[in-house]
């Protein structure tokens, strides 16, 4: 079996995948800047600070493929989006490289492309138009992984990961939800499936809402068992509790666009289309 390693395993998404990936993966190394409080006896982990490019060969030694949910997960300062996502993924990457790690799956972002309009249906090949200092980290982290993939022949797999959670939790997320076995199937597409070279997905489940074209990932044998309109009633019971929000309600990228917003939303593309 490969030895899979796993990053940001502390996280909220690294938490749930280490429940279900040690089935499909038993050889699971386990990573993050510290351990998590309810680390298992059998679980294997080594601690790496992701911007120290030293420490990064060293959790790379004998891998065989990556799932990187390492870095800062949020919205933040610019340092701390620089040194995590930023440093942290070129590190990765190239740390992935120098030890002849043979794929990677990134956990990109659906803030790469938060400032398109809620009405707007898109693909994976629009212009990347990011929410945040989170968002543009993350188109980095893509371009990373054109750029190993293109030059030094890594298979990538980049995914632009909606809401992860068990349910939708408002009306922007029945458009985005991801469940955690969701997100599992997109994992194994990245690290078996022959035919990929660089791909970019969006990590949703069957959403009837959805904003974005994910035909590519259907392609290469994605089918979503989850489905979002099946807790329509909770996620809009939730909605109702909340502010409007003009920005936030209208882009992609909900509260990310409307936090620090200073701009000319009428400039904005197609802001006046309804």
């Amino acid at each position: 079996m490969p030895c899979i390693l796993m990053t940001g395993a502390s996280g909220g998404i690294g938490t749930s995948l280490r429940k279900l990936l040690p089935p499909i993966y038993p050889d699971l190394l386990l990573s993050d800047i510290r351990p998590p409080a309810d680390l298992g006896a059998n679980e294997k982990f080594e601690a790496a600070d992701l911007a120290d490019l030293a420490q990064c060969e060293a959790i790379c030694e004998g891998v065989d493929g990556i799932l990187h949910f390492g870095g800062y997960s949020v919205e933040g300062t610019w340092d701390q989006i620089l040194q995590a996502n930023i440093i942290g993924g070129y590190n990765l990457f190239e740390a992935a490289y120098r030890k002849g790690v043979k794929r990677v799956v990134f956990a990109s972002s659906n803030h790469a492309v938060g400032f398109y309009p809620r009405h707007h249906k898109i693909g994976t090949d629009v212009t990347p138009r990011p929410d945040g200092r989170y968002g543009v980290s993350k188109v980095f982290g893509e371009a990373l992984g054109a750029l190993y993939a293109d030059k030094h022949g890594m298979k990538v797999t980049c995914l632009r990961i909606g809401n992860f959670g068990d349910m939708p939790l408002d009306q922007r997320r029945l458009s985005i939800w991801l469940k955690p076995d969701d997100l599992v199937q997109l994992c194994r597409i990245g690290l078996e499936h022959p035919d990929i070279h660089f791909e970019v997905f969006y990590g949703a489940s069957f959403n009837e809402r959805a904003w974005w074209d994910n035909h590519r990932a259907y392609e290469l044998g994605y089918r979503p068992t989850g489905r979002a309109e099946d807790f329509r009633e909770h996620a809009m019971a939730e909605q109702a509790k909340l502010k409007p929000d003009p920005v936030g309600d209208y882009f992609q990228g909900g509260t990310f666009c409307s936090m620090e917003f200073d701009g000319d939303a009428s400039r904005i593309i197609d802001w006046k289309k309804r």
